[in-house]
């Protein structure tokens, strides 16, 4: 889980064009709206594009997503039950 959360906290801070912060100043239970990161609604559909993006995630319901963004913790765990499979690359 450690790893993923690494590798979100460099997918959020490069997706949002965050200048002023640095992937390891993301903690994990920071609220990633209104204090903590100050998101906004933009920047929530910047994240849910990342998500269908790097883990063929597909964010419809806006509660799951309010719940999934509340902070790191949320979303990586969110990312760990829903993410797709990666496809097999067909190595025999």
């Amino acid at each position: 889980m450690e790893q993923l959360l690494d590798e979100l906290r460099v997918n959020i801070v490069e997706t949002l064009e965050l200048d002023d912060i640095t992937p390891a100043e993301i903690g994990v239970d920071d609220p990633f709206f209104v204090e903590g990161l100050g998101l906004d609604s933009i920047d929530a559909v910047e994240l849910v594009a990342m998500l269908e993006a790097k883990y063929n995630i597909r964010l419809t319901d806006m509660e799951t997503a309010k719940a999934a963004f509340e902070n790191l913790r949320a979303l990586g765990e969110f990312v760990q039950q829903n993410r797709a499979p990666a496809p097999s690359g067909g190595d025999a």
